[in-house]
């Protein structure tokens, strides 16, 4: 069936201006990090953009790795673009990076500009896009003049394949050189990537007020903690979870501590009329600081809880 949005998506949605910009994005933002690509069924992907998009989500985060496997999230995002979005492109918002190991040889990961270079033009190639909204430098790269990650940056901007840059993950001081690189060549680190929830509050201390201070947005990853905060491994380890893979969220990680800490945020979250889930992203949403929250998906009955 063709695509129609929604007309009154833009009528519940809260949006947050993004640092010192004129980018206002919505609150809840739809992540590709796990249930696109190979892992998920086209149907479902569709489902899964098509359900966010009519109740006010403009932004959509990638990144050149998402899958599994790597490259599929953006070839995933393209033909779903194609068949139901490709009329609605200048309400949408959508983000892609690249940094971490993406292929073969020295230089399939980090920030040289070799890779950075490809790595825009091989998003764009499989999103079936002109240009990007914001592109990320994925990581900070220790050995890679940061200079050199910078100035591609700058030189994306200039080439019309982004319209915005950020950074993710970088430590505070390397984001103050890049935010001062930056706006001393007249592009403006729009937005940090970072991971940030209840059990994971370290950008606190001085990601979050740095960002303040530069006029740079934040866009929050992992808020429910890889599920951890949605109160379904407060009876045991569910099997077929992220958990029971113990891969990115390890069994070790449920300790007695942790599920302590679960059991207080459920209470908490009964008290607030709230789902354990909504508790945790509501949480993060109370730092004016925060811009947007990135949220992963893998049915629409888990995004109706998330996008309220």
């Amino acid at each position: 069936m063709i695509y129609s949005a929604d007309t009154n998506r833009y009528s519940s949605m809260e949006y947050r201006r993004a640092g010192k910009s004129g980018v206002k994005l919505s609150k809840i933002a739809l992540g590709f990090w796990h249930n696109f690509g190979d892992v998920n069924t086209l149907d479902n992907s569709r489902s899964l953009m098509r359900y966010a998009f009519d109740k006010g989500v403009n932004y959509f985060d990638l990144a050149d790795n998402y899958g599994p496997s790597y490259g599929s999230a953006e070839e995933t995002f393209g033909i779903i673009y194609q068949k139901d979005f490709k009329p609605y492109r200048d309400e949408m918002f959508i983000a892609t990076k690249a940094g971490h190991d993406m292929w073969e040889g020295p230089f399939g990961e980090f920030n040289s500009r070799k890779h950075l270079m490809a790595g825009i033009d091989n998003s764009l190639r499989r999103m079936k896009l002109d240009y990007v909204d914001i592109f990320y430098s994925h990581r900070y790269d220790p050995e890679t003049p940061l200079e050199e990650t910078l100035q591609t940056l700058v030189d994306i901007v200039r080439s019309g394949k982004a319209l915005y840059v950020g950074i993710s993950k970088y430590p505070d001081d390397k984001a103050e050189i890049a935010y001062k690189y930056l706006a001393d060549r007249d592009v403006h680190c729009l937005l940090y990537q970072g991971k940030y929830n209840m059990l994971s509050r370290e950008p606190e201390e001085k990601i979050l007020p740095q960002c303040q201070s530069f006029g740079v947005g934040y866009a929050a990853f992992s808020p429910l903690a890889q599920g951890l905060l949605t109160g379904k491994y407060l009876n045991g380890i569910p099997k077929n979870s992220r958990m029971a893979k113990d891969f990115f969220l390890k069994k070790t990680d449920l300790t007695p501590e942790v599920i302590e800490k679960l059991i207080l945020f459920k209470k908490q979250a009964e008290e607030n009329n709230l789902t354990p889930a909504q508790f945790a992203l509501d949480f993060v949403l109370k730092n004016q600081a925060v811009t947007t929250v990135i949220v992963g998906a893998s049915s629409v009955t888990q995004l109706e809880e998330l996008i309220f």
